[in-house]
C-alpha cells in the first residue's frame, strides 16, 4: 500500500481492483484541515480519463503493471489478435478497449503491450507510423487557392488530410496522438 506522498504523476495504482496510471496530481493543505491531494488518473483497461480526490490517511495498491512487446496478427469480428514476442503465446483484445489504436493497426505491427497481473489488458502504439494510402483523388496542378489539402483513406480504412502531392500508393508518415500527417517515408 502507498500513501498519498508517494502517489505521482507516471505512477499506476488500482482503485477497485482496475489498474489507472496517474496523469496530473496536484498536493494541497489548508489551515486545520488534512492533506488533500486532487489526481487525474487513466482507466488503463479502458482508456477513460477521471478526476480523483484523496483525503489526508488514504492509502491505495500499486498496480503490477508490466510491458511486453507483442505483433499484431489479424482481426476477427471486433477482437484483434496478437502475438507474443517472447512466448509465442497468441492473444486477443476487443476493438472498444484498443479505442483509437486500431486506426493504425496493420498486419505485422510490432507494438508495447500492457500487462496486469501477468494479463494483457491494453496496448500502445508507436507516436509515428509508416502506412500506405490506398485511396487518393487525384491532385489538380495549380490548385493551390484552396486550403492546399486533400483526403486520402490509408490501408487501415482511416481517412486522414494530406498535401495535394501525396498520390495513391504513397507511403507516409502519421502522427498516432494526434491523426496527422507528418511527411511522406
Amino acid at each position: 500500500m502507498i500513501g498519498l506522498n508517494e502517489i505521482k504523476t507516471g505512477r499506476n495504482i488500482v482503485l477497485d481492483g482496475t489498474p489507472y496510471s496517474v496523469l496530473y496530481h496536484e498536493h494541497s493543505k489548508t489551515g486545520r484541515a488534512g492533506s488533500v491531494l486532487r489526481t487525474r488518473i487513466k482507466n488503463l483497461v479502458t482508456g477513460a480519463v477521471l478526476e480523483k480526490t484523496f483525503q489526508g490517511a488514504d492509502q491505495v495498491e500499486e498496480a503490477d503493471v508490466t510491458k511486453s512487446k507483442a505483433q499484431y496478427l489479424y482481426k476477427e469480428g471486433e477482437n484483434y489478435s496478437f502475438m507474443d514476442n517472447e512466448s509465442y503465446e497468441q492473444f486477443s483484445l476487443s476493438g472498444a478497449v484498443l479505442g483509437n489504436a486500431i486506426n493504425y493497426l496493420v498486419e505485422g505491427t510490432e507494438i508495447v503491450v500492457l500487462n496486469f497481473n501477468s494479463t494483457p489488458i491494453n496496448i500502445e502504439i508507436p507516436v509515428k507510423m509508416k502506412l500506405r494510402v490506398v485511396e487518393a483523388p487525384p491532385g489538380i496542378k495549380g490548385n493551390t487557392v484552396s486550403t492546399g489539402g486533400k483526403v486520402v483513406t490509408l490501408e487501415t480504412g482511416m481517412k486522414i488530410s494530406t498535401p495535394l502531392f501525396v498520390n495513391e500508393g504513397d507511403e507516409i508518415i502519421v502522427n498516432t496522438e494526434k491523426g496527422e500527417y507528418v511527411s511522406r517515408a
